[in-house]
């Protein structure tokens, strides 16, 4: 696993994460943006794929063998594979086999960029539900 320089946005008082992830209460996604997006959250939306990510995220040293997480499913290994597939494939996750296991760890871009779009700005208010139906 290399490792990179994380950049820690919005720590010089600006709204430097506004000019680099616009959220969706800033602009409105364009259609290549909501199919890329799209794709993220159907990943997130099956409860296996949530927790999987879950434990990958969550183990302490920043990866964990396919061995250490198939045990917690009642589901065969080549449905946790699958599983995995999807998760890699949306760009949350990434892998590397080492002998015969293959060991998994978190892309945190993704999540950062996913956390950037659901953020409300601050200091920005949400619009009443009268301004939005108006």
């Amino acid at each position: 696993m290399s490792k990179q320089e994380l950049v820690v946005l919005g720590q010089d008082g600006g709204d430097a994460a506004d000019g680099c992830c616009p959220g969706l209460l800033t602009a409105p996604l364009d259609e290549d943006q909501a199919v890329e997006l799209a794709k993220v959250f159907k990943a997130l939306g099956d409860p296996v794929r949530l927790r999987l990510l879950s434990m990958i995220a969550s183990r302490d040293g920043g990866e964990i063998c396919v061995c250490d997480l198939t045990p917690a499913f009642d589901l065969s290994q080549p449905t946790i594979s699958h599983h995995l597939k999807l998760l890699r494939q949306a760009g949350l996750i990434d892998c590397e086999r080492r002998g015969t296991w293959v060991y998994y760890w978190l892309l945190p871009e993704m999540t950062d960029r996913l956390a950037g779009l659901l953020t409300r700005p601050a200091g920005k208010p949400l619009p009443s539900s009268a301004e939005v139906t108006a």
